[in-house]
């Protein structure tokens, strides 16, 4: 694999898209459980249940759009005018979303604000404090609901405008990739969208949005900025990603290359997948779905969890871990095409099970040095899954179905994340504390290690002869 060349400032453009998709994910899952509970007073079932509706969308809209962007023929190409869009449509609704949060804040008297435990270090008197001005905040949405009526309104319409764009997305990468470079592309694809959720996490120091003296802040001004940066990266990919050439330039070398190796894996003929490629597809997604549910249960509540329980600055123990994996994405695609990516996801999934079990024995009296090396273990180990299990999935579809395959992918994780936050959060419900989070994670992701197993295909493609290498270098290591 060593003499393939992969175009990167290529990649880095389409790599755009998921840029601003990250940043608003990484402000969404911060933000918005601050909000339910702390504004609106909404359990963790509740809350965990509204940070779901996105997942949910997705199940049904992913497979739809991803599909709809295969047959598209516009003239700016299949995946662009998705992401266009999208991306504009929800930034109008997040920004209005604050707007109507600001306006729940000053339904809350400054009695009930008083009451929030602010720099409390005693586990239970904080619990115990927090429950009593939950309960009261939730007294004030009740006897006057349509703000959070509101709220979820215009919750969906953001949701449902960046569902509309996610598959086209991050199908255009391998529509621009052959498949033997589609690891190291979604190495640089992912590297991409860590940038833009460190540049969210980054913001969120600046403007403080953790810190529990500021639990009743006004985001919109935060938002604004989270939505800026999204907007410079759609400018970006506009500007310089021309989707319907390097897509043609990529099918004529795939042909080619596809009748030097004789493989039949990529045969346009094959319409339908063999029992055991079936197979393996299946365990592939069972395994997304399975590690999905571990990791989306931490994301989704690690905010509140670092305020109430460790009593910690959640952005910068997220920036350690985005910043391991920004430093692991290249080298696992290198590794993924030295030993298979199968190996690979494997040493991953163990890695981050590992950090999420070592996590459970955190206290706020423990350095926070310890916390920063799992994290950094579990950015490094989220890289070495999510580089190389989407183009596992991708390396059995057709050039044709790419998009349809990609909505496998995220049928696959995003059932995972509709199920995973009301169930962990109904969990810390029943136990009447946020403890609960970090083995919940740890049993799930486990489980995908088994699953992961017994998977047979989806690997990197074994290219062989030197000819085909020659193809590939000559026409992906050139200029635009």
């Amino acid at each position: 694999m060593s003499n393939y060349k992969l175009n990167v400032k290529r990649t880095i453009f389409v790599g755009f898209a998921f840029f601003l998709i990250s940043a608003f994910w990484q402000a969404y899952d911060a933000i918005v459980p601050l909000m339910l509970t702390n504004h609106f007073g909404l359990s963790q079932t509740a809350s965990g249940a509204i940070m779901a509706l996105d997942n949910i969308f997705a199940l049904f809209m992913l497979p739809i759009f991803g599909t709809l962007s295969d047959k598209s023929k516009s003239k700016h190409g299949k995946r662009t005018p998705f992401i266009f869009l999208g991306t504009v449509a929800a930034i109008v609704a997040f920004i209005a979303l604050t707007f109507v949060d600001n306006y729940q804040l000053t339904l809350l008297s400054d009695e009930i604000k008083a009451l929030y435990p602010v720099g409390v270090e005693d586990k239970a008197t904080k619990e115990a404090m927090l429950a009593v001005v939950i309960e009261k905040t939730l007294e004030v949405t009740l006897a006057n609901p349509w703000p959070l009526v509101f709220f979820i309104g215009i919750l969906l319409i953001a949701l449902f405008s960046m569902a509309t764009f996610r598959s086209p997305a991050v199908a255009l990468m391998p529509d621009v990739t052959i498949k033997p470079l589609r690891s190291k592309g979604n190495a640089i694809i992912n590297l991409m969208g860590t940038a833009g959720g460190i540049f969210v996490l980054v913001l969120g120091m600046v403007f403080k949005t953790s810190s529990d003296k500021n639990s009743y802040m006004k985001y919109t001004w935060y938002i604004v900025a989270v939505c800026a940066i999204m907007a410079i990266g759609l400018a970006i990919f506009l500007l310089f990603v021309k989707e319907k050439r390097w897509n043609s330039e990529m099918l004529e070398i795939q042909e080619k290359l596809d009748k030097e190796t004789q493989d039949e894996t990529t045969s346009v003929a094959e319409e339908k997948l063999p029992k055991e490629k079936l197979k393996s597809l299946l365990l592939i997604l069972a395994s997304v779905a399975l590690w999905f549910m571990g990791y989306n249960a931490v994301t989704s509540k690690y905010s509140l969890y670092a305020q109430n329980v460790l009593n910690q600055d959640y952005n910068f123990t997220l920036i350690i871990a985005q910043a391991a994996a920004v430093i692991s994405y290249v080298p696992v695609g290198i590794v993924a095409g030295k030993f298979g990516r199968k190996k690979t996801i494997l040493a991953g999934v163990a890695m981050l099970a590992t950090a999420f079990f070592g996590a459970i024995f955190i206290t706020p009296t423990t350095p926070p040095i310890v916390m920063y090396l799992l994290f950094a273990l579990a950015g490094i180990a989220w890289a070495t899954i999510n580089v190389n299990s989407f183009p596992m999935v991708v390396e059995l579809a057709r050039g044709s179905n790419i998009g349809k395959y990609t909505g496998f992918y995220y049928t696959a994780s995003m059932s995972a994340q509709v199920l995973t936050p009301i169930l962990s959060g109904s969990i810390m419900d029943l136990f009447g504390s946020m403890h609960p989070l970090f083995p919940y994670a740890t049993v799930f992701v486990s489980l995908s290690f088994v699953t992961m197993l017994f998977v047979k295909h989806g690997n990197v493609q074994d290219l062989g002869d030197k000819t085909a290498k020659d193809l590939i270098a000559d026409n992906f290591a050139g200029e635009d």
